[in-house]
């Protein structure tokens, strides 16, 4: 049975789609099973994959709705060795589309029942917002990955997705938690950004993954190439933290 995980923020340009491309990659690389669903209508992820979101024929839009099979939307990453449940700019149209629909913020859940004995781990790249889409992912999900920047403004956008994650807990899924937050784009130059980094680790303690994603040109550059940047430039500091965090999630999990 897959370990579902959403990548969400409220707060955007934190890193969430890096984090969720390069978390698949690193763990297709520890030898797991990976299905990375993209529920952003700008197909950021889709596209880092290496999938073109322009030739999409079947993609999470029309799964959501019914209109399409899940199986037959799936596509391969031949650059990062994982699977990918792709999306495009028809998504945006979900939200609305999807008021009228039974079981509306269970659709992503129960699509991903039919394929879940067939990964390991199911990574959920959210959009930055609390939507319909996002609350699909949080309801799908066993526990949710928080990256975030160390500054000042990232520590207020955390209180409120926290607190969503309270409420979808209590409310739509008593499975959900927080598996832990991840310090991306990290600074150490930056006085605030350390400040930042003891805070978290004082007010969240073990919830705070040890390892910390350094800001990297690198990471930043694979996108271009349809290729994730651990598989990039594997040697860049960008992608050995991102395979470092892989390890870790894993060894967490172990003894969740």
């Amino acid at each position: 049975m897959a370990k579902i995980f959403c990548i969400a923020n409220q707060k955007g340009g934190v890193g969430k789609t890096t984090t969720a491309v390069n978390l698949a990659a690193a763990l297709a690389k520890l030898g797991q099973r990976v299905l990375l669903v993209d529920l952003d209508p700008q197909g950021n992820a889709t596209m880092g994959s290496g999938v073109n979101k322009s030739d999409l024929e079947v993609s999470v839009y029309q799964v959501l709705l019914g209109m399409g099979d899940l199986r037959s939307a799936i596509h391969s990453s031949e650059t990062g060795h994982y699977d990918v449940l792709p999306s495009n700019r028809d998504l945006a149209g979900a939200e609305v589309e999807m008021v009228e629909l039974d079981q509306r913020e269970l659709r992503l859940k129960l699509a991903l029942a039919s394929v879940q004995d067939q990964y390991d781990f199911v990574l959920i790249d959210c959009p930055p917002a609390l939507s319909m889409l996002t609350l699909n992912g949080l309801c799908a999900a066993h526990g949710v990955i928080i990256p975030m920047q160390c500054e000042y403004y990232a520590l207020e956008g955390l209180s409120d997705l926290v607190n969503t994650i309270k409420i979808v807990h209590a409310k739509m899924n008593p499975d959900l938690k927080v598996i832990g937050l991840l310090r991306v784009m990290f600074d150490p130059r930056m006085m605030l950004s350390q400040q930042v980094s003891s805070q978290l680790e004082k007010h969240f303690g073990d919830k705070v993954f040890k390892t910390i994603i350094p800001r990297n040109v690198r990471l930043a550059e694979a996108p271009s190439y349809g290729i994730p940047g651990v598989i990039f430039d594997s040697a860049a500091k960008g992608a050995q933290a991102y395979t470092a965090f892989g390890k870790e999630l894993l060894d967490r999990i172990a003894v969740l």
